[in-house]
């Protein structure tokens, strides 16, 4: 096994139960690590032989577009589409961090983190 890592994808997206944070929007940062038998593509160099790490950014990109009440539900969107896309993943974990959230205080982010495995 080995792991694939796409870290700090930086989104503008419109997800929050607040009615504003459905209209103005906010900065987002995304991060995402996936188990997959690398073995493989280590050994022929070629892409359909490993996990596309740029399906991965675009899957990412095009679930945060879609607006949501809670980042769980983004969290499990992600995941979700990832295991349908590509076969190879074994393991998941995404982490949805909302960068200033409107929480009444100085909060740099709040992050929701989840982790799916691929059934046998």
């Amino acid at each position: 096994m080995g792991l694939i890592k796409v870290e700090n994808i930086r989104v503008f997206a419109y997800h929050g139960c607040l009615k504003e944070e459905t209209k103005i929007g906010s900065d987002y940062r995304v991060d995402l690590q996936v188990k997959a038998n690398l073995q493989p593509s280590a050994k022929t160099d070629t892409l359909s032989d490993t996990v596309d790490y740029v399906l991965l950014n675009r899957i990412i990109k095009e679930e945060m577009a879609i607006p949501s009440h809670l980042l769980e539900t983004v969290c499990k969107r992600i995941l979700k589409r990832i295991f349908i896309e590509d076969s190879l993943v074994e393991k998941a974990t995404v982490w949805v961090s909302k960068l200033n959230p409107p929480i009444g205080g100085d909060v740099e982010k709040v992050t929701i983190k989840i982790t799916k495995k691929r059934k046998k």
